[in-house]
Parts: structure tokens; sequence; C-alpha cells
């Protein structure tokens, strides 16, 4: 009998996000069923089968049975049987989302939690305790300039790969 190695939280995490997305896709599915099918969205459905085709799914009898089926279809609802056993068209596919935005929100927070650390160096300035000062206000400034090179690092990335 074979042996059962137990769940790490890893692998929970992975279905989980395996799940949800999947989730996403027959959401997206489920409310594009009575919309009409556009001719972008026909092309796009049979670049998904041609790929299908590609790498062997469909053989050369199924590839046409379904693009005849794909072509007399009205609505998204009528794609079922065309990708019945084959991944979901690309069409249902979410956007990939926008990575970076939490990023500011935290270096928000950071400049929040350096803000009492700074003006507290400030006062020690005015009050002529230059050695105070430093050890105040130096670590603060040093704190918001690394947050903020770390929450624009996304978008430093993307400018470099697209001027590369």
């Amino acid at each position: 009998m074979a042996e059962r190695r137990p769940m790490k939280a890893s692998d929970l995490m992975g279905l989980a996000a395996a799940a949800g997305q999947e989730a996403r896709e027959v959401a997206a599915r489920r409310r594009m069923a009575t919309i009409r099918l556009t001719e972008e969205e026909r092309h796009a459905c049979t670049d998904d089968l041609a790929e299908q085709f590609a790498i062997g799914r469909l053989d050369e009898d199924e590839l046409h049975r379904r693009v005849d089926l794909l072509n007399d279809a009205v609505t998204h609802g009528d794609l079922q049987p065309v990708f019945a056993g084959l991944p979901a068209p690309s069409l249902y596919k979410p956007a990939p989302r926008k990575r970076g935005r939490w990023r500011w929100a935290a270096f928000v927070g950071a400049v929040w939690m350096a803000l009492p650390f700074a003006l507290t160096g400030l006062v020690f300035l005015v009050f002529g305790r230059e050695i105070a000062a430093a050890i105040f206000g130096l670590p603060a400034l040093a704190w918001v300039f690394f947050a903020y090179r770390w929450a624009s690092r996304p978008g430093r990335e993307e400018r470099k790969q697209s001027g590369a």
C-alpha cells in the first residue's frame, strides 16, 4: 500500500491559489454565458484550439469538428462543447494584477513610523544637541530612504526592462 506523505502548508496554499484561479475563470465564464461572441473572441478561441492541436490534445478530425462548433456558436455559453475536455480558453483568464501598489502603502507606514524620530532629531538639533539629533534623525532618514527604494523597485525594474 502506498504511503501518504503529510500535507505541508505550502501545498495547501498552492491548492488554494489554484482553486481560486479556477473559480475566477468559472465565474467569468458564467457571467459571459449569455453574451454574444465577437469576431475577435472567435479568432482567439480558434487560436486556442490550434494550440491544443499543436500540442497533441486534438487530432485533425476533432479539430475540424470543434472549429465547426465554434463557427456555429452565437454566445459564450455555446463554447462549452467546443472546449469540453480542454483547458479553458484564454478569453476567461483574468488579466494579471498590477504589482507594487501595496509597496507604496507600506512606504507610507514606514514614513509615519520614522516621523516621530525625525522630529525628535530636529528638536535636538534646534536646541544644540547635534549628537542626539544625529542618533535620532539619521536612522529615521535612512529608514525612509531605503523604504522608498524598496517601494519603487518594481517601477525601476520595468523601466530598465523596457529601455533594454
